[in-house]
């Protein structure tokens, strides 16, 4: 996405974040709030061909796979995906269907529960019939943590995003106390996973998990 926001260690933004080197390559005016919301909404922003068009480009300059810094791309995993012929992983939420088939619910920490819906989890691969056993928790939509990542802003105070992100965990402990692991939506969350574990007791889960991204890297 077109960020300014900070992006500590842990982020999906950060140097660190991956053990393979990468590309980066930024869409252009695809600002978080624009992002964040449902397909219909991504379609009018005007995000969908630039992103796609990215797409080809790396897999051409030789991308062994190709991911996205927002789990709410998850909507675009099948268009991205018939446009080339290495693995996509779009979103943390494709690990969903794996996790149901282990565990009777699943939690997901996202940025917004209120436009995360039906269709992302169905896209991410969810059965229907399952789809209740995703329970779903946001961030306060005035914390720190959202005010700064939605609202792109050059500053945010890591502390409080921390405690932010970590009241939300603890409350969807308590909504679900028999949870034993979580799926971190937001690929901004990941700097806080250990906070979140030693609080909680649950096994987070996040993008950069997924082997995919890292197991068809081979030094040439």
């Amino acid at each position: 996405l077109d960020t300014r926001f900070p992006r500590p260690e842990g982020d999906i933004g950060h140097p660190s974040a991956f053990s393979v080197p990468t590309r980066r390559c930024v869409v252009a005016g695809a600002w978080p709030n624009k992002i964040v919301q449902s397909g219909a909404g991504l379609r009018k922003a005007g995000v969908v061909a630039p992103i796609l068009q990215l797409v080809r480009r790396l897999e051409h300059d030789g991308a062994k796979a190709i991911t996205t810094s927002c789990g709410f791309l998850v909507l675009l995993q099948k268009q991205m995906q018939e446009k080339v012929n290495i693995p996509v992983i779009t979103s943390s939420l494709l690990q969903l269907p794996g996790l149901l088939r282990l565990h009777p619910k699943v939690g997901v920490l996202t940025i917004s529960s209120s436009k995360l819906g039906v269709e992302h989890l169905r896209a991410a691969g969810v059965p229907r019939e399952r789809m209740t056993d995703v329970v779903v928790q946001g961030v306060d939509a005035k914390s720190e943590f959202v005010a700064a990542i939605l609202g792109n802003r050059p500053e945010m105070d890591i502390e409080k995003a921390a405690a932010d992100v970590l009241a939300a965990a603890l409350t969807l402990k308590k909504r679900e106390p028999t949870l034993a692991c979580v799926v971190l939506e937001c690929t901004n969350m990941p700097p806080y996973r250990a906070a979140i574990e030693a609080a909680t007791g649950l096994k987070t889960w996040a993008l950069v998990d997924d082997e995919r991204l890292t197991r068809h890297w081979r030094v040439s």
